[in-house]
């Protein structure tokens, strides 16, 4: 058996430290800033796509609101334009009964839809003040941050 020498020389010492880096903790510093921001801008993000989606739905339940009043009015009229021509008419009497039937549905339409926008807005502006919450929390994390790294 051959012993061989496995000592280091210097040289190979030497060559061996220069392949390593050192920790750069300002290239760290950077990366833990630009996470921070990133997650901030996607809160910002998503806060304003709440405050779109509550205006478009506010606006969608308008635009139904107004169709319904539209139908409303037009059946009004139609009633009003058409006076029973004969009273003992049983079929007249079903007819105008059945339209005041449809705007008592849409009535009920109406009634349901500003229901039903209440709880969705309603549902809309919880998220959004847990996203607002969320993001005063981050930003604050990222400030303190900023400030542990400065020193």
């Amino acid at each position: 058996m051959e012993i061989k020498d496995f000592s280091i020389d210097e040289k190979a010492l030497k060559n061996l430290g220069e392949g390593e880096k050192p920790w750069n903790t300002s290239s760290s510093d950077e990366d833990f800033k630009k996470l921070g921001k990133e997650k901030v801008e996607s809160l910002r993000r998503e806060i304003i796509e709440i405050k779109e989606l509550i205006k478009s739905r506010e606006k969608l339940s308008k635009e139904v609101f107004n169709e319904a009043d539209k139908v409303k009015m037009e059946v009004n009229n139609f009633l009003a334009e058409t006076h029973l021509s004969n009273p003992n008419d049983p079929q007249e009497a079903r007819d105008r009964v059945t339209l005041k039937q449809k705007q008592v549905e849409i009535a009920e339409l109406q009634l349901n839809e500003k229901i039903n926008c209440w709880k969705d807005i309603a549902q809309l502006k919880r998220d959004l003040r847990d996203r607002e919450k969320e993001l005063k929390e981050k930003e604050s994390r990222l400030n303190m941050l900023d400030k542990i790294l400065e020193e």
